[in-house]
């Protein structure tokens, strides 16, 4: 599927990757990612799970990450997403009831010239 002129994919519910995932655009990972994840714009819905050495341009948690993030846009955390381990990123917005349980460096914001 195309999306605005970015790729689209999903691991659906029930699919588990385990080992590298490299992807461009756009991610939705309703079903389970481990290992590492490198990519643009990932999604991980609230039936989601990544435990993950993940380095994304920008990631919204509804379901679960574990492990070491990099993001260098924005890191959302939704009021059904929890997020543990290591965190470095660029922004973060935590809704109300959303679970943040980690070591945190925030860079700010990428400013746009």
């Amino acid at each position: 599927m195309k999306e605005s002129g970015k790729t689209f994919s999903i691991i659906d519910k029930g699919m588990t990757v385990d080992g590298s995932l490299v992807g461009k655009g756009n991610l939705v990972v309703k079903g389970t990612v481990t290992g590492t994840l490198k990519g643009e714009s990932v999604v991980i819905s609230e039936n989601g799970h990544v435990a993950a050495d993940t380095r994304v341009q920008t990631l919204t948690i509804g379901g679960m990450f574990e492990g070491r993030l990099e993001t260098s846009g924005q890191l959302i955390i939704l009021s059904t997403g929890k997020c543990s381990g290591e965190v470095v990123c660029g922004d973060l917005v935590v809704e109300a009831g959303g679970r943040l349980d980690a070591q945190v460096t925030c860079k700010g914001p990428v400013s746009k010239k």
